[in-house]
């Protein structure tokens, strides 16, 4: 594999890490235990990924968290909890995929995985915090689905085409991280107004 391969499922994981650190460590691990995927010399850091355990923990925990993700408010908490949790998830799993390289090469690839993921994480938990302000229950198990369906079609990416992946991640990564700034602004000032309505009435 040559190294825009690897930025790619470096970039990839980190991303996906994001989204749902568990399922992406889980299905990762899944693969690559069932040889779904063959790792070349490139990426053999990431076969602790396959390890029994670490499947079965991070399984463990996407079930605990495939059911508090659509329960409104109690997903925003999950999401509170990991604002650092999937950030750091998504550097490991990039530093895993980088493999040995050049020092200054890690540190950078280790401050993109980051910024990636907490760009990911940001937008989706912007998100779910704007839906807790609608009446509409439904629309979290929605987008809990939604989210999870994505996280899988993008570990297929990153197996099937990591070249393309990191061109596809790298994009997405931008745009959370513009859109993630526009949704907390929008969420304070929604927040601002309803606190400012309830004081008028008081």
């Amino acid at each position: 594999m040559n190294l825009i391969d690897q930025l790619g499922v470096a970039l990839g994981l980190a991303t996906l890490a994001g989204v749902n650190l568990y399922l992406t460590v889980m299905i990762a691990g899944l693969a690559i235990r069932y040889n779904w995927i063959g790792l070349s010399g490139s990426y053999e850091q990431l076969a602790v990924l396959g390890n029994p355990w670490v499947i079965g923990i991070a399984g463990g925990l996407f079930l605990i968290e495939f059911f508090a993700d659509k329960i409104p408010w109690l997903d925003s908490a999950w999401d509170a909890v990991h604002t650092v949790i999937r950030p750091v998830g998504g550097i490991l799993l990039a530093l895993a995929a980088l493999g040995e390289m050049n020092p200054a090469v890690m540190t950078i690839g280790a401050l993109l995985a980051g910024g990636a993921s907490l760009a990911t994480h940001g937008t989706k938990a912007g998100i779910r915090a704007l839906l807790n302000l609608s009446p509409e229950p439904v629309s979290n198990s929605v987008a809990s689905v939604t989210e999870d369906g994505l996280v899988l079609g993008g570990l297929g990416l990153i197996g099937l085409f990591p070249t393309v992946a990191l061109v596809v991640f790298f994009v997405i990564a931008i745009l959370c991280a513009v859109f993630a700034v526009w949704l907390w602004k929008k969420i304070f000032r929604r927040r601002k107004a309803r606190r400012e309505r309830l004081e008028a009435v008081a």
